[in-house]
């Protein structure tokens, strides 16, 4: 079974596995706990009537302790396992590991967005979100791909098949700062077939005048209002 105090002695299967280091996880557990006591308050069941014995009475759970909460939902996030695989890793069963899931993604979409790290969804706003923040104006485009179940209908498995992935996937395209790797910027999801392209031509997102933005050959002919772009470009002696 996984657990938060044997993980956290290893930074680097940490990392590999919730995609934050152990000093990032407990700056955002004390937000997560927030968020937790607030939707689930100690003193209310959670149909939200009033416990008539202490709170953390009964069978003690796998998840027994805000850590153990927050790991498993960050290895969800990170590697978007099948329930039951997740189950087995943090010894529950599959209808529990899907239970965990629905009741503490809510809780972290709070938590980060009370320490204002959640990427802008609206491409009108993008420009007012970054000004807000203390970095430069100094961004990088790119198109990112996850895995999914390979679809039962026929006209879906084209649409999600990935010819570079050679597998099904689902597409967003992030707008990161430069030199934080901070996201800024996370679009709507698309089918894996979706050419990078055309997921921004469809959100028309807006840029801080005076910003530079960096992007592959893989948004070839994108050229924004308001900010300066940057491709690079095939040297001849690679090319030959």
């Amino acid at each position: 079974m996984l657990r938060y105090d044997q993980l956290k002695q290893n930074r680097r299967q940490f990392l590999a596995l919730t995609g934050l280091t152990p000093s990032e996880f407990k700056l955002l557990l004390p937000a997560f706990a927030h968020a937790y006591q607030t939707v689930y308050p100690a003193d209310k069941t959670l149909t939200g009537k009033r416990r008539k014995r202490q709170a953390g009475g009964g069978r003690t759970g796998a998840l027994d302790s805000l850590e153990q909460k927050l790991l498993f939902v960050l290895v969800y996030q990170k590697t978007y396992p099948l329930q039951a695989v997740l189950g087995t890793v943090f010894d529950l069963s599959q209808a529990r590991a899907n239970y965990w899931i629905h009741r503490l993604l809510p809780l972290l979409k709070l938590a980060l967005d009370e320490l204002h790290v959640l990427p802008e969804r609206d491409p009108a706003q993008f420009a007012q979100h970054e000004r807000r923040q203390p970095e430069a104006l100094d961004f990088t485009i790119d198109g990112t791909e996850r895995r999914r179940q390979r679809p039962k209908d026929p006209e879906k498995q084209a649409l999600h098949y990935s010819g570079k992935k050679k597998t099904h996937t689902d597409k967003n395209v992030v707008i990161a700062n430069t030199q934080t790797k901070r996201v800024g910027y996370l679009s709507q999801t698309y089918a894996g077939k979706t050419h990078d392209k055309k997921i921004v031509d469809t959100e028309p997102i807006v840029y801080p005048r005076g910003a530079k933005l960096r992007k592959d050959t893989g948004f070839q002919g994108y050229e924004p209002r308001g900010c300066q772009t940057y491709q690079p470009k095939k040297s001849l002696a690679s090319a030959s």
